[in-house]
């Protein structure tokens, strides 16, 4: 069965390797009809596929909608998708905190697929790869206490971001004065910012600290988790890097758990570490200085790495469809 397929925000950074993916991967669509703002409308992608303005004429008729542009538009229009009997695979945070609607890792949840009520989120970028190396050990071992640091490259803010990082450097590189930072609160060239997000009144924690925090319980199916997150920003265009330490419930060597990662589909093992450079590009999730937590019996250290466009939204975003086709879940009813 080939399906219809709807990608919304198709112009920007992610939606754009959505197309990508689809049709590398070559998906079971017998159309693809990319959607982005008024403005974008009637512009010509790659493949001759013509940009659509959101409407509820032009919504109707499809089996899957990719949604990639954020949780403002997610709210408006995934629902009205689903009304329509489409189901919609969102990228945006609109949905995840939603107890009706799956949070879901292809290679972790995929299970969780069947009770989907006509919307399914994809979890944060950094979260995705994070349980992409979890989930062997939680399932093996389970996870006592949960300590990561992240360093998120600056796609994951947007295509602004990416430009500003490209002037700034440039200037400071040609001995100018860069200009005043737009995107981010300070210079991001030659500088790491220390929380990756915005603070809301009253936390200390940014919105992206507590985003990881709650999927990676909501995911695991673990409440009971101990976790500590800290993201910053840092000066790389292209994939998240995450420095991990867990404590296990059971002990668990660190060659039984090599052992266990070795096994995990979409997850490769690179020794001594893998890099935000030789990730970009690539749909893995890498996974690196593996090692044994000498303050902890039961702890380990651990390196993970992946492009965050691509496995940390569009690849996932793609793979869910394919596993809705695949289990029967679309094309085949209307959502109630």
């Amino acid at each position: 069965m080939s399906l219809r397929v709807a990608v919304v925000g198709a112009t920007g950074a992610v939606g754009t390797v959505m197309l990508e993916k689809l049709r590398e991967r070559d998906f079971p669509a017998r159309e693809i009809v990319p959607f982005a703002s008024e403005r974008s409308a009637g512009r010509e992608l790659e493949g001759g596929l013509v940009v659509q303005a959101l409407s509820e004429e032009s919504i109707q008729g499809f089996d899957v909608a990719i949604f990639s542009a954020g949780a403002t538009t997610s709210r408006e229009w995934a629902p009205r998708f689903a009304a329509a009997g489409c189901v919609v695979v969102d990228n945006s945070s609109a949905f995840r905190r939603d107890p009706e609607v799956p949070l879901v890792v292809s290679e972790v949840n995929p299970e969780a697929l069947d009770a989907h009520k006509g919307i399914i989120a994809n979890p944060n970028c950094s979260t995705m790869q994070l349980m992409v190396a979890l989930k062997p050990i939680h399932d093996a071992a389970g996870i006592e206490r949960l300590i990561v640091s992240t360093y998120q490259s600056v796609s994951g803010t947007g295509v602004k971001a990416v430009e500003e990082l490209e002037t700034q450097t440039h200037a400071l590189l040609h001995g100018m004065e860069a200009p005043a930072p737009e995107v981010y609160p300070q210079p991001i060239a030659f500088n790491v910012l220390g929380g990756a997000g915005n603070f809301a009144d009253g936390d200390d924690h940014t919105d992206e600290e507590r985003k990881m925090m709650f999927e990676t319980r909501k995911i695991l199916g673990d409440d009971s988790i101990a976790i500590s997150f800290t993201c910053a920003r840092a000066p790389v265009t292209y994939s998240h890097s995450e420095s991990v330490n867990l404590e296990t419930r059971e002990p668990l060597e660190v060659e039984e758990a090599r052992a266990l990662l070795e096994r995990m589909p979409g997850l490769a093992l690179v020794d001594p570490y893998p890099t935000a450079a030789a990730a970009a590009g690539r749909d893995e999730v890498f996974v690196g200085r593996l090692r044994r937590d000498p303050s902890h019996e039961r702890g380990l250290q651990m390196w993970v790495v992946s492009d965050n466009l691509r496995k940390g939204a569009a690849t996932n975003a793609v793979q869910l469809a394919e596993q809705l086709h695949a289990r029967g879940l679309v094309g085949t009813r209307a959502v109630a």
